[in-house]
């Protein structure tokens, strides 16, 4: 290590991580308060957020949500049970398919993504910020892929 962090970098540091923490408690929250798991949720936004379509397939779904295929797999069958998603074969690739929100899964989506960017703007955090950087640069030799069954 070339140099020390100063106690200022300590403390802001601390204090993005106690905010950063603290929307995320208040996500697991909302999503349960909406009678859905916080995993769930994350699949909702990831769908109804993937760049340019209003739909991904499972594989993508699991980088996006850094599991593995197989919880994926599993995560999309109970949100497809809940009436939150459906799945469609792939025109371009009969072996795959693609997942889409039905109409109650947006509903319940833009309900949670409201309360998300109040809360964002309450805790003084941005999310905009982070979309500066390409994230083909982040160096994944340093970061956990954060793979969970």
């Amino acid at each position: 290590m070339d140099r020390v962090p100063s106690k200022q970098e300590y403390v802001q540091l601390a204090e993005f991580r106690y905010r950063l923490r603290k929307f995320m408690h208040f996500s697991e929250e909302a999503a349960r308060s909406v009678g859905i798991t916080p995993q769930q949720h994350q699949l909702l936004l990831a769908v109804a957020g993937f760049p340019e379509r209003d739909f991904a397939t499972p594989t993508e779904l699991a980088e996006r949500l850094q599991l593995r295929h197989h919880s994926c797999l599993g995560l999309i069958q109970r949100c497809e049970q809940l009436g939150l998603v459906e799945r469609e074969r792939n025109p371009a690739d009969k072996r795959s398919v693609l997942i889409h929100l039905t109409p109650a899964g947006k509903q319940l989506l833009d309900k949670l993504t409201v309360l998300h960017l109040s809360e964002l703007g309450r805790l003084g955090l941005s999310h905009r910020n982070f979309l500066e950087k390409d994230p083909t640069q982040f160096d994944q030799s340093h970061t956990s892929r954060g793979h969970r069954s």
